[in-house]
């Protein structure tokens, strides 16, 4: 059966007229990720970026060997509009694919094929595949030196991580005072240079970038930008959830979409990915996935307002997950003053977190329209990637054309009817 978003880019009789899109990804989120993240924001009566999207579908993440997804093959999905193994990253498990579009390329490949301007965002190391996935190709997604090359040899015209372990030589001190990974000798941000690009490492030379500066890769931390552990190891290590001197997603995302709309001639794609919403629910953190899940929502209000602030391109935002990463849940009990503690555990034997952990503090909610906050837990049934409660979401242009449910195949087609719109010539 042919997609109904599909046949809009099948279409014979018809001329190209492109668009732009922007692919939001809060890896690992599900409902229970953005009721609790409103809760902290803006209390249950407040709207957050994510409620204001326009358009909602309930979204299916099974792949061709399992009711569920990887985050590998969920991006896999995503990128080329196919189901695969769930053991894959850019094939199915160790064989080559065809897109449904019948192209060996990503839709990010044949993008860039088609004279688009490009880039990737991840809050992850360079080799995470929510983003990885759509510029390289690998049967083993532990190939991390090779797959990172891959990335860096795209022709990216932005890509913003972490990750320079992967990059430069294990005899060699980078900029984050490590050595690092490679056994190839090989410096790739050194190569980058000589390639054309301005390479950074800061969020003061993030925010400082030239308005001119066309080709821009930044490495924003040795591995991730985030340290994806439990409550108790972080405040043991006495370290932040986020480094504190990388650029949120938020940043990542407002000079991305900048420096990639700079022609306003040329359209672009760029894929942006939160990488903590899965990382810190897979460890059950609450603290860090709410943290996680609001810095991906404030991503999605920088690129609501780049729609309000650009009428006039045809761009399409899509926001959406592969999977729900522990399935959390909002534990709110009756009647329990602001001060009282947290059980550790619902009756079922799910552990409830607070702030510090299982047990303990609850988080407070903003007022609600009454004026009371409220206290508040997060239950953990799994660490797991599991099909859960996910929901994708988008506005723009082309988001009509988003039914009420999206297998995890049609972002692919949505995002290729949006980029490659083809529309029925003018008669005479």
């Amino acid at each position: 059966m042919i997609s109904r978003i599909l046949v809009t880019i099948l279409a014979t009789t018809s001329s190209l007229l492109g668009g732009s899109a922007i692919f939001i990804h809060p890896d690992g989120t599900g409902l229970g990720h953005w009721n609790a993240a409103r809760l902290l924001l803006v209390g249950p009566d407040g709207m957050t970026n994510w409620d204001q999207l326009d358009v909602l579908a309930a979204y299916r993440p099974h792949q061709k060997n399992w009711l569920s997804t990887t985050s590998h093959a969920g991006a896999t999905a995503h990128a080329y509009g196919i189901k695969v193994h769930y053991d894959s990253f850019g094939m199915d498990r160790d064989q080559p694919i065809l897109s449904a579009a019948g192209t060996p390329l990503s839709i990010l490949q044949e993008a860039q094929s088609r004279g688009f301007r490009t880039g990737t965002v991840n809050s992850g190391h360079i080799a995470e595949p929510g983003t990885a996935v759509f510029t390289a190709s690998s049967d083993s997604r532990k190939k991390v030196l090779e797959i990172s090359e891959a990335v860096m040899k795209s022709g990216l015209d932005v890509l913003f991580c972490g990750g320079e372990q992967y990059l430069i030589p294990e005899d060699e001190v980078g900029h984050f005072g490590r050595n690092g990974m490679r056994t190839d000798g090989r410096n790739l941000l050194e190569e980058a240079r000589e390639e054309g690009y301005t390479v950074i490492f800061t969020r003061e030379e993030l925010l400082n970038l030239p308005a001119d500066t066309e080709k821009v890769i930044g490495i924003f931390a040795f591995g991730h930008t985030f340290n994806d552990d439990t409550e108790e190891n972080i405040q043991q290590k006495g370290i932040p959830l986020y480094a504190e001197d990388a650029p949120t997603l938020a940043e990542m995302t407002e000079v991305a979409l900048r420096i990639l709309s700079s022609d306003p001639d040329t359209d672009f794609f760029t894929m942006i990915e939160e990488e903590g919403t899965d990382n810190f629910s897979n460890k059950n953190n609450a603290g860090g996935m709410l943290e996680a899940t609001m810095r991906a929502d404030a991503a999605i209000g920088v690129a609501l307002e780049f729609l309000e602030e650009n009428p006039d391109r045809k761009t399409l935002l899509l926001v959406g997950a592969d999977s729900d990463a522990g399935h959390p849940t909002v534990i709110a009990p009756r009647g329990t003053p602001l001060d009282e503690s947290l059980p550790e555990r619902d009756p079922n034997g799910a552990p409830i977190d607070g702030i510090n952990g299982s047990g303990g503090e609850p988080f407070i909610s903003q007022p609600d329209a009454y004026g009371n906050r409220h206290p508040f837990g997060i239950a953990w049934p799994t660490t797991y990637d599991m099909p859960g409660s996910v929901v994708a979401k988008a506005s723009g242009y082309g988001s009509d054309r988003m039914g009420s449910t999206l297998d995890n195949t049609e972002p692919y087609q949505l995002i290729r009817s949006v980029l490659f719109e083809e529309v029925e010539e003018p008669t005479e």
